[in-house]
């Protein structure tokens, strides 16, 4: 079995958030695409085992899901939790999700071939010492993917920084800008990227 970690917020479904809006921007199908497009072919294997480190409400994880990979789950939020359970399992697709940190999240090393993390890492108080853990979670070389950014706001983490981190861990990465409106809903003009290192 294979084991794949990341994080993340897609979703066929609705539900309330802020300030009374009541459809986040992942509803889109054409949205869902994209990241199905863009995940999907970075995956080492069918049926693989997928650990879902900051998982939020288990967008990603129902995308994975669907296609056929065995998800558990982690977030430290226990609402985000609760979504994620009733999302995947409304959708008839079967899931563990837990409460917890993903920065040291309880899984034995070699447990994974694939740690994903989607808008997780730019927000932890020490990235470097979360990216060590997760890179000891991968089983063999196995393959990171980080999906990062520097928004408009100011929040977030530079391509490059993000690229320096995970080269400190592991032996190539390399970075791809995700400017395609169609993974945001709209038009972007911030820093959105994915890192993916093999080894």
């Amino acid at each position: 079995m294979q084991a794949v970690l990341l994080s993340g917020c897609l979703t066929g479904s609705r539900f309330k958030y802020g300030r009374g809006h009541t459809r986040c921007q992942y509803c889109d199908p054409t949205v869902r695409q994209a990241w199905k497009e863009l995940l999907l072919p970075l995956m080492p294997s069918p049926g693989c085992d997928v650990a879902d480190l900051g998982c939020g409400t288990g967008s990603l994880s129902l995308l994975l899901g669907e296609a056929g990979h065995q998800v558990w789950g982690m977030d430290l939020s226990e609402q985000m939790v609760a979504r994620a359970r009733t999302k995947l399992a409304d959708a008839g697709v079967s899931a563990e999700f837990v409460v917890g940190d993903a920065s040291v999240p309880p899984r034995a090393r070699g447990s994974a071939d694939v740690v994903l993390a989607r808008h997780v890492l730019w927000a932890l108080p020490k990235p470097d010492a979360a990216l060590a853990r997760w890179a000891g979670l991968l089983r063999g070389s196995g393959t990171m993917i980080l999906v990062e950014g520097l928004w408009g706001t100011g929040a977030g983490i530079p391509a490059d920084r993000c690229l320096e981190l995970v080269r400190s861990h592991r032996k190539n990465a390399t970075v791809t800008m995700l400017t395609d409106p169609a993974l945001w809903g709209r038009e972007i003009s911030d820093e959105r990227y994915v890192v993916v290192s093999t080894a």
